[in-house]
């Protein structure tokens, strides 16, 4: 369809590559056109279909005489097949040549009369021990199609007959090819072609082997390894390749120098080929990306769709291959190795089953093809073919030696997945081919130090919640193991299952990520993609259980008990006049509120402050992952540069290095941010927390928390000047004085300065809590239950008052039945997070010099935010391939929860406090 031709009748006049063509019509008395379209001729015996003369059979067809002109009239001559010529038309039919040698060998003649065999062109004597008759069939199991093939009809006899009876080398060779097209399937009650095949390798034992290979005949095509079982897996693992492979070194070290020697489909050997050539690579693609399939250590993977037209314009038919892997031994001298190959379209039997993991199960192969649609043409070789099979998913496997510091591996593997193509409209049909070189090793030892890590950090994960739990009861003064204590040792279980996965799994990514980076003689291989599962597995979990105790702490933090005690006494009396008397009274001066909403407001704000900035923290790995080019080390590539030349081939990502990678920034990257901010930052600019507590002091308040039932925390904000609502200028002088030491200092205790605490109050301390906090939420209950003769603001005013004058005389030592002791905490009730002693009679103050109060902030759990920030980040990451997106979706969540945690926050510090929700801003 790309040219044009005169119809028949029609001789051509003048053309111009066939896009422009002049025809004309050839006179009556000259009707037939010469072979070559220039010319009228007359044909006396007749026409062709194409308006050219034609001969009987065994006659040729004479145009010009000797000298090159044209006859008048075409000639019709008979070839002489006797015995002093021996000569007959050729194909074309255009000229005698000798009739083939089978013909005069069995007949003394060119005819092949009864009682001989006339098959394939070729003539056979009729004798016992010929190869039995073939089946011209083949089989196109997943379509379901059995095909009498015509090249089968025309060339598998005769192919067995030569191959068996001369040991001619092109027969035997066409022979396998058959097969070869047959998908190496064999059954024992067929002679189909590999039955044949399998007739001549059994008969031919005689002729010796090649190579000293038992499976690899004199004259015949090596296409099977042996149906032994388990034979497989000792011709791939038994011997190991002489050879060592590096991924930094020379080229000869770097690359894999695979060789093709490759056969047409009538058994003719074409040439050695160099697989750089991109020759097995369906896909077009740059030369430079096609090379890199070769490249030691780099995972190659290439996908495309190919439409069946371009398959049948590019492959009009098989081209054969018998792999090898070219190499040197120590003097030099090059060798081949053969790679077998797996083709997993194979029907040899029952026993052998090439599919799954079991080598013992495998028939391994050696020769195969790209494309095949010369058996799927019935009846007319000339005519397009029913069905075409493709090899639409080739994949070379090399495997890496256990134990290796050399970089040993054992001999490659090539599997081949072949699709069966019933053609219907080539123009709109399509293929998904691909291409793939992967690199592996057993994982199996890795994984079993994996599962003991996992199993030696589970139970000690266990023993670490028992721990928190018991902690917890002491807190809640309960010693009663109920339902509650169950579900609480499975939240802090979850917490810390969640840190042992991210322990795992970072500690795996990078172990991956430094070892298979960074070595020179190939010792480690990564994880291929479907043994990531279990990794990608202990991601899942961690997230999942890291984000339950993330929901955990958030509930825990909005559901504290807090208080603000005001130390400030009333200055003087001032005249109020009485509501409803008329008269005027003396009473005190009231104590202004503005400095408890100033603590409130700052406690507000300090809710979510962490000891990272959140969006600098997101903002840098992004821009270290993909400005600096930190993520092309999580390519499946031996190289550690950050960059890749746009003309480059990608190796595909690795998910364990995409984590890796990925981890170890943000830990990285967030150890500097705490050290900058501890050493440099709070120390010399801001200080949130320290200047919450000094704030305190200065405003002569104090803060009483309970994240427990009796367990919280006390920062003691009493001012040592009595009082602080005062002026600038006696706030300055006041301030002044504390900075030379003429005053006292700010510590609970005398002569010290020990301002914060963890308390651990006795039962009826927390009781007596309770009966005065009850009172300050029974105005939020049901209208009926509220006193209808008081007015409820003033009933939470009286109850405020009454908490401050309970809780600051409780500090002040007022209550005997209810007093408390300081002390400090011991070094393993610090490590254990728990205390040994239970507050019976006295509530027990423990000397806090690291700020403990801030458990009950974000602060205080930066490392539970950090995790739950990196496996977030390297979850949606690993769904969805792109750092980018992880990053945004990060910075969004983190900004969700920091608002429901301030909303929820400060419904719940205005609810405890009594602070009205409108001065919290």
């Amino acid at each position: 369809g790309s040219s044009c031709v005169c119809e028949p009748g029609y001789r051509m006049v003048s053309s111009n590559g066939g896009f422009s063509v002049t025809c004309e019509k050839c006179p009556e008395n000259m009707s037939g056109v010469t072979q070559d379209g220039w010319n009228c001729i007359t044909c006396p015996k007749g026409l062709t279909s194409k308006g050219n003369c034609k001969c009987p059979i065994n006659e040729i067809l004479v145009e010009r005489s000797i000298d090159g002109i044209l006859l008048n009239e075409a000639l019709c001559l008979q070839c002489n097949g006797s015995e002093q010529s021996f000569s007959a038309p050729d194909a074309s039919g255009s000229r005698c040549v000798r009739c083939e040698k089978t013909f005069i060998q069995v007949s003394k003649s060119c005819d092949c009369n009864s009682p001989n065999i006339l098959t394939g062109g070729l003539c056979f004597l009729a004798r016992e021990g010929l190869p039995p008759k073939g089946v011209a069939a083949v089989r196109f199991a997943q379509l379901g199609i059995t095909l009498t093939s015509a090249w089968f009809l025309k060339n598998l006899q005769s192919s067995a007959f030569a191959c068996w009876l001369y040991s001619n080398l092109t027969s035997c060779q066409a022979l396998g090819n058959m097969c070869v097209m047959n998908m190496n399937s064999l059954s024992s009650s067929s002679t189909d072609a590999c039955g044949l095949f399998q007739y001549i390798f059994v008969s031919t034992a005689r002729v010796g082997i090649t190579h000293s290979i038992p499976y690899w005949r004199h004259n015949l095509p090596w296409l099977y390894y042996g149906d032994q079982p388990g034979l497989a897996s000792q011709v791939l693992e038994k011997n190991h390749f002489p050879t060592i492979f590096t991924f930094k070194g020379t080229d000869k070290d770097v690359k894999l120098k695979f060789i093709a020697a490759s056969f047409d489909a009538e058994g003719n050997f074409l040439k050695w080929q160099n697989l750089e050539g991109g020759i097995l690579q369906l896909c077009p693609d740059t030369q430079t990306k096609l090379n890199a399939a070769y490249v030691f250590g780099t995972t190659y993977q290439q996908s495309c769709k190919i439409s069946v037209s371009k398959i049948l314009l590019d492959f009009p038919n098989p081209i054969f291959y018998d792999l090898f892997l070219e190499y040197n031994d120590g003097n030099g001298q090059q060798y081949l190795w053969a790679v077998p190959v797996l083709n997993l379209n194979l029907q040899y039997n029952e026993k052998f089953v090439n599919q799954g993991s079991n080598m013992n199960n495998w028939l391994l192969t050696r020769r195969f093809f790209l494309v095949d649609a010369l058996s799927g043409k019935e009846n007319d070789l000339g005519k397009p073919p029913r069905v075409i099979r493709i090899a639409s998913k080739i994949t070379i496997s090399i495997r890496l030696v256990s134990h290796t510091q050399r970089g040993t591996i054992y001999p490659p593997l090539i599997t081949v997945a072949y699709t069966d193509v019933l053609i219907q409209n080539p123009e709109t049909q399509s293929v998904m081919v691909s291409f793939t070189v992967s690199y592996e090793m057993n994982q199996a030892e890795a994984q079993i130090q994996t599962d003991i890590a996992l199993g030696v950090l589970g139970g000690l994960a266990v023993l670490w919640s028992l721990l928190k739990t018991a902690g917890w009861k002491r807190r809640t003064g309960s010693s009663i193991i109920d339902l509650q204590t169950v579900f609480k040792f499975l939240l802090f279980y979850a917490g810390d299952l969640a840190n042992v996965f991210f322990i795992i799994t970072v500690g795996t990514g990078i172990y991956w990520l430094v070892f298979f980076k960074a070595q020179q003689f190939v010792s480690v291989l990564l994880p291929l993609p479907s043994q990531e599962e279990d990794f990608v597995t202990y991601i899942a979990c961690a997230f999942s259980l890291k984000a339950l105790q993330f929901l955990h702490l958030l509930v825990s933090q909005l559901a504290i008990d807090i208080f603000f005690i005001d130390w400030e006494r009333p200055k003087g009396k001032v005249l109020k006049a009485v509501e409803g008397e008329g008269v005027i009274k003396s009473a005190a001066a009231p104590v202004s509120i503005w400095r408890t909403y100033f603590i409130a407001n700052e406690w507000n704000e300090i809710q979510t402050v962490r000891k990272i900035n959140p969006l600098f923290q997101v903002l840098a790995v992004l821009f270290f992952l993909e400005v600096v080019g930190f993520s092309n080390l999580a390519l499946m590539d031996a190289s550690s540069s950050l960059t890749r030349s746009s003309g480059s081939y990608v190796a595909p990502w690795s998910r364990i290095l995409r984590f890796g990678v990925s981890a170890a920034l943000w830990v990285a990257i967030a150890i500097l941010q705490v050290i900058f901010f501890a050493v440099i930052y709070e120390r010399f600019v801001e200080d949130k927390i320290s200047q919450f507590v000094d704030l305190c002091c200065v405003s002569n308040i104090s803060v009483f928390l309970l994240s427990h039932n009796c367990f919280g925390h006390y920062i003691h904000g009493r001012s040592v000047h009595g009082h602080a609502d005062t002026n600038m200028e006696e706030m300055n002088m006041n301030l002044k004085r504390e900075a030379e030491n003429l005053c006292s200092q700010r510590g609970l205790l005398p002569n010290t300065d020990g301002q914060t605490f963890q308390i651990s109050i006795s039962r009826k301390m927390r009781l007596h809590y309770d009966w005065i906090h009850e009172t300050l939420t029974r105005k939020r209950g049901p209208a009926r239950l509220l006193d209808s003769s008081a007015n409820t603001f003033e009933q939470s005013t009286r109850a405020y008052n009454a908490m401050n004058k309970f809780l600051s005389s409780f500090i002040d030592h007022v209550h005997k039945e209810m007093d408390y002791i300081v002390k400090d905490k011991l070094l393993l009730e610090r490590i254990l997070g728990m205390e040994f002693m239970e507050p019976i009679e006295k509530s027990i103050f423990y000397n806090d010099e690291g700020h403990s109060f801030s458990d009950v902030l974000y602060y205080g759990n930066e490392s539970t935010l950090l995790i739950f920030d990196i496996l977030f980040f390297s979850v949606v990451d690993l769904a969805s391939q792109s750092f980018v997106l992880a990053a945004i979706l990060t910075y969004l969540q983190q900004e969700i929860f920091r608002f429901i945690r301030n909303t929820l926050g400060r419904k719940n510090l205005a609810s405890k406090t009594l602070v009205d929700q409108r001065f919290l801003i």
